[in-house]
């Protein structure tokens, strides 16, 4: 590869570009020894012959192929880090891509069954391998491939959702922090439900007071938290199913005060605000309004307004706990965006809390992709 490939290798970043290559590799996708242009060995890394992301570097040992007893080490390192959590939740991720030194393989738990995502035709060449892997050193009873992002398009794979081993429930029971929810494996939203604000829920769950709001609740993951708390909590979703899935959750957990509303939050929280009603607890976690960097523009536009609307609806002294997933928002921009907003709202917001991805969601500073989610604990000063 060239200067500009190797440098990236060395400054602690997997992914090599196909331009950044001298020679394409005339070998089908999995691991190939990789050289920078002196010919000095590079270890080695995953090869995917049609993706512009041609190489995604994996280990620097230039004297040993990784096989399946390398997958097998790095899954059980990677499976390991995630301990502390076992007694938290029943499910949670095992395996962040990148993040975990398993470039383009995610894996997430729930219950008994995982949920896998093979993103690259290099690690889809290990399936058996990874698959073994995991059964020997979780026991799992299943084993799904959720291969269903546009990612795979872009390797020349076909996009699908396959069952690999055993059986994975259609719906599966999440414990997390004596609340509990369900989850869909097989087609619910990611890999079954959204696992990396486990540590947010809690977080503002265990502040809330009063009235509490829930935006974009979905589910209703947060209000549920939510819930434990205060007295009463509005569940704001555009979607009727969603709703229904709060109410049912709201029954699984034994709790009467969250009341789901169906309607666009952006409207709704302008209604609210012109009829005079306040909230003492607020959640702002929208879905990722910048899919690509081209939609950063609008992006912004949107988080602005959703947190203005917001800051305008929370009482004296309320908390509102506010979110973004987009990667392309940078904690940066996303902190921009939240002064422009309060300077807007006319009043004064204290910092209370910053907030980012949780263990099972690993963020290498080297590696900006690994790192998606960010979040700010705010309060009314008056």
């Amino acid at each position: 590869m060239n200067r500009r490939g190797a440098q990236r290798i060395r400054q602690g970043h997997p992914w090599v570009f196909r331009s950044d290559l001298e020679r394409l590799p005339d070998l089908p996708a999995g691991f190939v020894r990789v050289e920078e242009y002196t010919g000095a060995p590079l270890g080695y890394a995953l090869w995917s012959p049609r993706s512009e992301i041609s190489l995604r570097h994996v280990s620097t040992d230039h004297d040993r192929a990784p096989d399946a007893a390398w997958w097998h080490d790095r899954l059980r390192t990677a499976i390991a880090r995630r301990a502390p959590l076992a007694d938290q939740a029943n499910a949670y991720r095992l395996v962040h891509g990148e993040g975990d030194g398993l470039p383009s393989l995610v894996v997430d738990r729930y219950g008994d069954a995982l949920v896998v995502q093979l993103l690259s035709a290099g690690v889809d060449a290990w399936t058996d391998a990874i698959v073994d892997a995991l059964r020997e050193l979780t026991g799992c009873t299943g084993i799904l491939a959720r291969n269903d992002p546009p990612a795979r398009e872009r390797e020349g794979l076909p996009r699908e959702v396959r069952l690999l081993y055993g059986d994975v429930p259609r719906i599966v029971e999440v414990i997390e922090h004596d609340v509990r929810y369900l989850a869909a494996p097989w087609d619910g939203q990611k890999t079954g439900a959204f696992l990396d604000q486990r540590e947010n829920r809690v977080l503002i769950g265990g502040l809330a007071r009063g009235r509490a709001l829930d935006c974009f609740a979905y589910h209703g993951s947060f209000a549920l938290h939510l819930a434990k708390r205060a007295d009463h909590v509005t569940a704001l979703d555009i979607s009727a199913p969603a709703l229904a899935r709060v109410h049912e959750h709201a029954e699984r957990n034994g709790l009467t005060n969250i009341e789901p509303v169906e309607g666009d939050a952006f409207d709704v929280l302008r209604t609210w605000y012109r009829e005079g009603r306040r909230f003492d607890t607020i959640v702002v976690d929208p879905p990722a309004f910048a899919k690509n960097r081209g939609a950063l523009e609008g992006a912004l536009r949107g988080y602005k307004d959703i947190n203005l609307q917001a800051m305008r609806l929370l009482a004296p002294g309320g908390l509102l706990f506010t979110a973004s997933c987009s990667h392309h928002l940078s904690r940066g921009l996303f902190f921009e965006m939240l002064q422009d907003a309060s300077a807007d709202s006319g009043r004064q917001f204290a910092l209370r809390a910053i907030t980012g991805q949780s263990l099972d969601h690993p963020e290498l500073i080297t590696v900006p992709e690994t790192g998606y989610l960010k979040g700010a604990l705010l309060e009314a000063m008056g």
